[in-house]
Order: C-alpha cells, then structure tokens, then sequence
C-alpha cells in the first residue's frame, strides 16, 4: 500500500484496523463470489455499513472492484469448461448485453436516493437472496421458468431479467453474481453454470456502473484498490474451492449471515 494511497484513505477517517477489516471481508467475498455467486454484496454492505461515505461512493468504489473480479472469474470458469457450450455462451451474452442498459440506469439514479433509503433497499436485497438461498436449501423448488436459451423466448425472458438485475446492481452497488445466480437458479440454470454465467455478466455491469459512477467523481480508486486486492486473491480461492468443496455446504452460512445482516441496514 502507498503512502498516497493511505494519506487518501485517512481523509475519510480510515484507521489501520477498519482497513484490515475491510480487506478481510473482501478476502472472504471474494471466496463467495465463485462459489456460489452471493458474495460480493459483503463488500458494499462493509464499505456502506463501516465508513461514512455517500451511497453513490459505495456503489461506485464497489463497482470498480468487479472489474477486474468478473475478468478473473470468468477466465477460471472459461479454464474449467463450464463456458464452453453454446448455451451457455448464449446466456451470458443475451444476458450480459441487456444488463448494460440496466446498470446505467440504476448508476444514473443512485445519486437522487438518500442513504437511509440505500441502506433499506441494500438490506431488504440481503434478506430476499439470504431467504431464496435457505427456503432453497431446506425446502427445494421447482424452477419456476424452464429456461431455453437458443430459442427466441428464452432469450427475450433472458434480456428482461438482464435488464433487471442490471438496474438492481448498478443501483445498489452489488456485484452481478448477487442477483444472477439465484435468479437463473430459479428460471432452471444448473448452480455452477448459474455462477459462471454471472462472472461474465458481472464485468459489463460493473464496468458500465463504475463508468457512470467515475464520472459522477465517486469512484476512489484508492480504496477500490485496497478492497479489490484482496476480493481479487479470494475469487482465484473460490473458483477452487468451488471444484473441491460441495457449494451446497457453504449456502446455508451465507444464507443465515444475509438474513442477519439485512434488518441492521434496513434500520
């Protein structure tokens, strides 16, 4: 870490120990994020939750991070053949491509939402994906929409809901695989090619969001550094543990900590 970088960090009242927290959280989310897609959202609930910056700095800080995190992770699922099929090529560029929109909208609008209400949507995204994932876990579902992807439906249902996810993220400052695993889990996606789907997915939506955002001047790329460092080191992590570990063991954790954490931000 450089001296500019920690005299820029401590204008915002950034103390050694908060940094190593942080960096321990992004370390962790990182795991999360290619194992089984929710694990970014910790890095914007830590830099919303632990630092006084204003909602459209953590979602452009946030976004800056996913850059560089979506390339890695898809390039880790691209070695491991889960993007080698054209159906699933086919999901992540319709889905990819009709996110773009999305996340300059939601980037767009973040600036008019006061924080308080940033934190009660970003808590109230916490819970609803935390719930998915355990009613899934405990319960089991159907899909509620079986997916086929290489016809013309499949693909118009596939630019809708790119559109969604994609003003969600922008908005809120989440990463793609957040929103995207759950979601293509729940039209019929197999888990792991849900989770190198949204890999791809991630990198047009932050580099789009974090565009938006930079222009706004509320990306700072010094934090985004120092909180992308480590995010970066746990994707290459999580994309082994992926192949190693069954995901399904680490769902209800995460799942337990989302619904934990969501009433904290909503208040």
């Amino acid at each position: 870490m450089t001296t500019h970088v920690v005299q820029e960090m401590i204008a915002f009242d950034f103390g050694l120990s908060l940094i190593l927290l942080l960096v321990s959280i992004a370390f962790f989310s990182g795991i999360g994020i290619t194992t089984i897609g929710p694990g970014g959202i910790f890095v914007t609930i830590a830099l919303y939750s632990l630092t006084p910056l204003a909602s459209s700095q953590v979602a452009g800080t946030a976004h800056a991070t996913f850059i560089v995190t979506g390339l890695v992770g898809s390039a880790a699922y691209l070695h491991s053949g889960e993007m080698n099929t054209g159906e699933s090529r086919a999901i992540a560029v319709v889905l990819s491509g009709s996110s773009v929109l999305g996340a300059l909208v939601g980037a767009s609008v973040n600036p008019f939402v006061p924080r308080s209400l940033f934190g009660l949507l970003l808590g109230g995204v916490a819970i609803a994906v935390g719930g998915i994932i355990l009613y899934r876990e405990r319960r089991g579902f159907s899909p509620i929409y079986d997916l086929e992807p290489l016809t013309r439906l499949g693909q118009a249902v596939l630019a809708g809901l790119g559109f969604v996810l994609g003003v969600a993220s922008g908005l809120l400052g989440i990463g793609g695989p957040v929103l995207a695993v759950p979601a293509l889990v729940l039209v019929g996606v197999p888990m792991l090619l849900a989770v190198a789907v949204a890999q791809v997915q991630s990198i047009f939506i932050a580099t789009f969001a974090a565009s938006g955002y930079f222009l706004q001047g509320n990306v700072l790329v010094p934090l985004a550094v120092v909180v992308g460092t480590p995010l970066l080191l746990g994707v290459v992590v999580g994309w082994r543990v992926a192949h190693v570990v069954d995901p399904e063991k680490l769902k209800v954790a995460l799942g337990l900590v989302l619904l934990a954490v969501g009433p904290y931000l909503a208040l």
